[in-house]
């Protein structure tokens, strides 16, 4: 979820992730709270349209996601010598996508009711639940790179590193990303507006407008250059170990799985970047570059991607646990 700013007053109102933002006053659906703080009138039966497709599309997403996401737990709960070195950092994108895929019912009631319906706690707990998640998975994909990186480039010290040390590093990310998430859960507050709940955060547009962009470089500029660096690397020590031809270039792990890799991270920026371009043009801009109309469609198509990134990433996930223990083997 992320503070949009209402253009009506100025001041921030809660949106989901990804979902509706703030439109100019009289649109519907203009957020999850705007839709009904403002005076707007009944909706239109396109507006019913499109918010009950949304709502069935999320429902259709979450369940394939939780479902995926708790295999990909269950099965390297099992089997929990497979894929050694990745295993945790598998274990925490998926938690982090399972945590984001839980919201989905919330976000949907609250689409279609045009109500918030879960109160103060309920604002605290989920608007922070998703900055903590997409945090989480940023610096788990970093993570995730560097430990590529080690095998490829160290890979004696990378074989000797205990299992509690990316256990450690696995923790660490987590509580960087509750630090950084934790100002929203200070924040917050439910307040009473045009006759019901709205959640709005204590600190005022300026305040809130740097905060959006201290995460957005937090969770997409920092993680992605140190990814981009790490990955850089790696093709030029393939590159090197190709031209030269020498037996330790059959010690590399597979090309496929740095691919997978690449390909996890590339699904996370494709899903996520939408939605922060278009979270900080509101901020920046103080209302939507569309007319009403094309603002919803955009809301609705960034809603789609961030949960479709939670929902794919277990296929990815499956692919890559399988391919390195291929490896292994051979």
């Amino acid at each position: 979820m992320a503070l949009t700013p209402e253009p009506a007053s100025g001041s921030p109102i809660l949106a989901a992730r990804g979902g509706p933002t703030a439109e100019p006053p009289g649109s519907l659906n203009a957020s999850l709270n705007s839709s009904w703080a403002s005076s707007t009138g009944p909706s239109s039966l396109e507006d019913q349209v499109a918010t009950g497709t949304l709502g069935v599309v999320l429902l259709a997403m979450g369940t394939v996601g939780v479902v995926g996401n708790v295999y990909i737990l269950v099965v390297l709960g099992r089997f929990p010598r497979a894929s050694a070195s990745l295993r945790v950092y598998v274990v925490s994108l998926a938690l982090a996508d399972l945590l984001y895929l839980l919201s989905v019912p919330f976000v949907v009631a609250t689409y279609v009711s045009r109500e918030w319906h879960f109160g103060d706690a309920g604002c605290r707990v989920l608007l922070s639940l998703d900055l903590l998640t997409m945090h989480a998975s940023s610096f788990t994909l970093a993570l995730l790179s560097g430990e590529r990186c080690a095998a490829v480039l160290r890979p004696l010290d990378a074989a000797r590193r205990p299992g509690r040390y990316r256990k450690a590093l696995a923790l660490g990310a987590w509580l960087l990303a509750l630090l950084l998430a934790l100002p929203m859960v200070l924040a917050v507050r439910l307040v009473p507006r045009g006759g019901k709940g709205v959640c709005l955060p204590a600190w005022g547009p300026r305040t809130h407008r740097a905060y959006l962009t201290l995460l957005f470089g937090t969770s997409m500029v920092g993680p992605g250059l140190a990814i981009g660096l790490l990955h850089a690397r790696l093709a030029r020590a393939y590159w090197r170990a190709q031209r030269a031809s020498f037996p330790r270039a059959r010690r590399l792990p597979a090309p496929r799985v740095l691919r997978l890799v690449l390909g996890i991270v590339l699904l996370f920026w494709a899903c996520f970047l939408p939605f922060w371009t278009w979270q900080l043009l509101a901020q920046y801009r103080g209302a939507p570059p569309l007319p009403a109309r094309g603002a919803r469609l955009v809301n609705y198509l960034t809603t789609c991607l961030t949960y479709g990134n939670s929902c794919l990433n277990p296929f990815l996930y499956t692919l890559l646990t399988r391919h390195y223990r291929d490896f292994r083997r051979r």
